[in-house]
């Protein structure tokens, strides 16, 4: 089972940067159409669609690498069982945002079915809006992984990584 999450976060990963990648050459192709004057509007739009999807995405990884941004200024100064309770009560916000994250995105996945994106025939915009809810059962999986090595007593684990 491991190997295979391992695989699927390696994947993700090259999904994200490809992502991030592909959104680059559209900016500056479509930057350079437009110099050329034949403006190519739908690039933009395709870029910020690749864009929604990519911030789930690196959201993910970070959550999961513990690269995000945190405070234990205080945290660090209390009994290591009120730290624990403390790293429980934060996981149970944070999977309850992702929860309803996870029911409205869908509800405005199903709302969004019929409009077109930018105007672009044939593609929905709930190919955009689908990031939303998407990314944030990502995110609550990585959420359940932190709980689940949190109650094992590998909270070393959860730790900031240092990223080279």
């Amino acid at each position: 089972m491991k190997r295979a999450y391992d695989a699927f976060c390696r994947i993700e990963a090259l999904i994200a940067g490809s992502f991030l990648v592909l959104m680059v050459l559209l900016i500056f192709g479509g930057g350079i159409a437009r110099m050329l004057r034949m403006p190519q509007n739908w690039t933009t739009e395709a870029a910020t669609c690749l864009f929604a999807w990519a911030c789930f995405l690196c959201a993910d990884i970070a959550w999961r690498r513990n690269s995000l941004m945190a405070i234990e200024v205080f945290t660090d100064r209390l009994a290591p069982n009120l730290q624990q309770m403390l790293r429980l009560l934060n996981y149970a916000l944070i999977a309850a945002f992702l929860a309803y994250l996870i029911w409205m995105g869908f509800k405005l996945t199903w709302t969004s079915r019929f409009r077109t994106f930018q105007g672009i025939p044939g593609v929905s915009y709930s190919w955009v809006t689908a990031s939303l809810p998407f990314g944030a059962v990502l995110l609550l999986l990585t959420t359940v992984r932190k709980v689940r090595a949190e109650l094992r007593g590998e909270h070393e684990a959860n730790r900031a990584v240092d990223v080279i």
